[in-house]
Protein backbone atom coordinates (compact mmCIF):
# COMPACT_ATOMS: atom_id res chain seq x y z
CA UNK A 1 0.00 0.00 0.00
CA UNK A 2 1.26 3.50 -0.84
CA UNK A 3 1.85 5.46 2.40
CA UNK A 4 1.32 8.74 0.49
CA UNK A 5 -2.13 7.69 -0.69
CA UNK A 6 -4.97 9.12 1.39
CA UNK A 7 -6.71 6.59 3.59
CA UNK A 8 -10.37 6.13 2.86
CA UNK A 9 -12.86 6.37 5.67
CA UNK A 10 -15.08 3.44 6.52
CA UNK A 11 -17.97 5.29 4.87
CA UNK A 12 -15.95 5.82 1.65
CA UNK A 13 -14.89 2.15 1.56
CA UNK A 14 -18.51 1.08 2.01
CA UNK A 15 -19.59 3.49 -0.74
CA UNK A 16 -17.03 1.95 -3.10
CA UNK A 17 -18.34 -1.53 -2.26
CA UNK A 18 -21.87 -0.36 -3.07
CA UNK A 19 -20.62 0.98 -6.40
CA UNK A 20 -18.88 -2.30 -7.18
CA UNK A 21 -22.07 -4.20 -6.40
CA UNK A 22 -24.10 -1.89 -8.61
CA UNK A 23 -21.59 -2.27 -11.44
CA UNK A 24 -21.56 -6.04 -11.01
CA UNK A 25 -25.34 -6.19 -11.03
CA UNK A 26 -25.76 -3.97 -14.06
CA UNK A 27 -22.90 -5.58 -15.99
CA UNK A 28 -21.27 -2.21 -16.64
CA UNK A 29 -17.78 -0.97 -15.92
CA UNK A 30 -17.49 2.29 -13.98
CA UNK A 31 -15.46 5.25 -15.24
CA UNK A 32 -13.60 7.43 -12.74
CA UNK A 33 -16.03 10.39 -13.03
CA UNK A 34 -18.94 8.02 -12.46
CA UNK A 35 -17.18 6.53 -9.44
CA UNK A 36 -16.71 9.98 -7.90
CA UNK A 37 -20.38 10.84 -8.42
CA UNK A 38 -21.48 7.46 -7.09
CA UNK A 39 -19.20 7.82 -4.06
CA UNK A 40 -20.92 11.08 -3.17
CA UNK A 41 -24.36 9.55 -3.74
CA UNK A 42 -23.51 6.47 -1.69
CA UNK A 43 -22.28 8.65 1.18
CA UNK A 44 -25.57 10.56 1.07
CA UNK A 45 -27.53 7.32 1.03
CA UNK A 46 -25.58 5.94 3.95
CA UNK A 47 -26.16 9.15 5.88
CA UNK A 48 -29.85 8.39 5.61
CA UNK A 49 -30.77 11.45 3.55
CA UNK A 50 -32.07 9.26 0.73
CA UNK A 51 -32.96 5.59 0.57
CA UNK A 52 -32.89 3.16 -2.33
CA UNK A 53 -34.02 0.26 -0.18
CA UNK A 54 -36.92 -1.83 -1.33
CA UNK A 55 -40.21 -0.04 -0.68
CA UNK A 56 -41.55 -3.07 1.15
CA UNK A 57 -40.56 -4.11 4.61
CA UNK A 58 -38.48 -7.25 4.91
CA UNK A 59 -40.81 -10.24 5.16
CA UNK A 60 -40.72 -12.68 8.06
CA UNK A 61 -38.29 -15.58 7.75
CA UNK A 62 -39.74 -18.80 6.34
CA UNK A 63 -37.42 -21.74 7.07
CA UNK A 64 -37.51 -24.68 4.67
CA UNK A 65 -37.40 -28.35 5.77
CA UNK A 66 -33.88 -29.05 4.43
CA UNK A 67 -30.92 -27.62 2.51
CA UNK A 68 -32.19 -28.69 -0.91
CA UNK A 69 -35.58 -27.08 -0.29
CA UNK A 70 -33.86 -23.80 0.67
CA UNK A 71 -31.97 -23.90 -2.63
CA UNK A 72 -34.95 -24.82 -4.80
CA UNK A 73 -37.09 -22.15 -3.11
CA UNK A 74 -34.33 -19.62 -3.86
CA UNK A 75 -34.09 -20.57 -7.54
CA UNK A 76 -37.86 -20.64 -8.04
CA UNK A 77 -38.33 -17.27 -6.31
CA UNK A 78 -35.43 -15.84 -8.34
CA UNK A 79 -36.96 -17.06 -11.61
CA UNK A 80 -40.26 -15.44 -10.63
CA UNK A 81 -38.52 -12.33 -9.26
CA UNK A 82 -40.58 -12.77 -6.11
CA UNK A 83 -38.76 -10.43 -3.74
CA UNK A 84 -40.71 -11.44 -0.64
CA UNK A 85 -39.99 -15.15 -1.16
CA UNK A 86 -36.32 -14.44 -1.84
CA UNK A 87 -35.94 -12.35 1.27
CA UNK A 88 -37.84 -14.82 3.48
CA UNK A 89 -34.79 -17.11 3.25
CA UNK A 90 -32.07 -14.77 4.53
CA UNK A 91 -31.31 -14.15 8.21
CA UNK A 92 -29.74 -10.83 9.21
CA UNK A 93 -26.20 -12.31 9.17
CA UNK A 94 -26.41 -13.47 5.52
CA UNK A 95 -23.24 -13.14 3.42
CA UNK A 96 -22.88 -13.23 -0.37
CA UNK A 97 -19.42 -13.81 -1.83
CA UNK A 98 -19.29 -12.65 -5.45
CA UNK A 99 -16.55 -12.82 -8.09
CA UNK A 100 -13.39 -10.79 -7.48
CA UNK A 101 -13.82 -10.98 -3.72
CA UNK A 102 -16.81 -8.64 -3.61
CA UNK A 103 -18.94 -9.35 -0.55
CA UNK A 104 -22.41 -8.24 0.45
CA UNK A 105 -23.48 -8.63 4.05
CA UNK A 106 -26.79 -8.27 5.83
CA UNK A 107 -30.40 -8.76 4.96
CA UNK A 108 -31.04 -5.15 3.93
CA UNK A 109 -28.09 -5.07 1.51
CA UNK A 110 -29.16 -8.40 -0.04
CA UNK A 111 -32.68 -6.96 -0.37
CA UNK A 112 -31.29 -4.01 -2.30
CA UNK A 113 -29.34 -6.37 -4.56
CA UNK A 114 -32.45 -8.36 -5.43
CA UNK A 115 -34.51 -5.19 -5.89
CA UNK A 116 -32.08 -4.26 -8.67
CA UNK A 117 -31.96 -7.78 -10.06
CA UNK A 118 -35.75 -7.93 -10.38
CA UNK A 119 -36.02 -4.76 -12.46
CA UNK A 120 -36.92 -5.15 -16.14
CA UNK A 121 -33.93 -5.48 -18.47
CA UNK A 122 -34.50 -2.00 -19.94
CA UNK A 123 -34.05 -0.58 -16.40
CA UNK A 124 -30.80 -2.50 -15.85
CA UNK A 125 -32.30 -5.54 -14.12
CA UNK A 126 -32.53 -9.16 -15.17
CA UNK A 127 -36.24 -9.91 -14.71
CA UNK A 128 -37.44 -12.51 -17.17
CA UNK A 129 -34.28 -14.59 -17.03
CA UNK A 130 -34.55 -18.25 -16.07
CA UNK A 131 -31.98 -20.16 -14.03
CA UNK A 132 -31.97 -23.81 -15.10
CA UNK A 133 -30.31 -26.26 -12.73
CA UNK A 134 -27.80 -28.58 -14.42
CA UNK A 135 -25.99 -30.33 -11.55
CA UNK A 136 -26.74 -30.46 -7.81
CA UNK A 137 -24.47 -31.90 -5.14
CA UNK A 138 -25.27 -31.59 -1.44
CA UNK A 139 -22.63 -31.94 1.26
CA UNK A 140 -24.04 -31.50 4.74
CA UNK A 141 -25.92 -28.19 4.82
CA UNK A 142 -24.25 -26.88 1.65
CA UNK A 143 -25.92 -27.31 -1.73
CA UNK A 144 -23.65 -26.84 -4.76
CA UNK A 145 -25.40 -26.06 -8.03
CA UNK A 146 -24.21 -25.56 -11.58
CA UNK A 147 -26.77 -23.69 -13.65
CA UNK A 148 -27.37 -21.95 -16.93
CA UNK A 149 -29.24 -18.68 -17.34
CA UNK A 150 -31.46 -18.19 -20.36
CA UNK A 151 -33.33 -15.09 -21.51
CA UNK A 152 -34.58 -13.59 -24.76
CA UNK A 153 -32.15 -10.71 -24.29
CA UNK A 154 -29.07 -12.97 -24.05
CA UNK A 155 -27.18 -13.95 -27.21
CA UNK A 156 -26.37 -17.32 -25.65
CA UNK A 157 -27.01 -19.09 -22.34
CA UNK A 158 -24.79 -17.93 -19.49
CA UNK A 159 -23.38 -20.66 -17.22
CA UNK A 160 -22.23 -20.49 -13.65
CA UNK A 161 -22.38 -22.09 -10.24
CA UNK A 162 -23.32 -21.36 -6.66
CA UNK A 163 -22.68 -22.87 -3.26
CA UNK A 164 -25.56 -22.29 -0.85
CA UNK A 165 -24.65 -22.73 2.82
CA UNK A 166 -27.78 -23.38 4.84
CA UNK A 167 -28.58 -23.82 8.50
CA UNK A 168 -31.92 -24.33 10.25
CA UNK A 169 -33.78 -24.07 6.93
CA UNK A 170 -32.35 -20.66 5.97
CA UNK A 171 -29.58 -19.49 3.64
CA UNK A 172 -26.63 -18.03 5.54
CA UNK A 173 -23.96 -17.83 2.82
CA UNK A 174 -24.01 -17.87 -0.96
CA UNK A 175 -20.80 -18.15 -2.99
CA UNK A 176 -21.42 -17.45 -6.66
CA UNK A 177 -19.70 -17.11 -10.02
CA UNK A 178 -22.55 -14.87 -11.23
CA UNK A 179 -21.16 -11.81 -13.02
CA UNK A 180 -23.39 -9.96 -15.53
CA UNK A 181 -20.26 -8.40 -17.06
CA UNK A 182 -19.55 -11.83 -18.56
CA UNK A 183 -22.95 -12.11 -20.24
CA UNK A 184 -23.44 -11.52 -23.97
CA UNK A 185 -26.53 -9.35 -24.34
CA UNK A 186 -28.54 -8.98 -27.55
CA UNK A 187 -27.98 -5.50 -28.99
Amino acid sequence: MNDDAPRRSRRERKALRIQARAALLSGRKLKMKSMIKLTALAAILQAGILSVAHAQELPPLVPQPNAEMVTFEHLEALNECDWDRLMAQYPEEVLFILPNGVTIEGRTAIGELFTGFCLPREEGGLAGATFITETVRTVGGTVNVSWRLEADWLQEPYRGGDAYVTKDGLMYVQVTTFDPADMNFVD
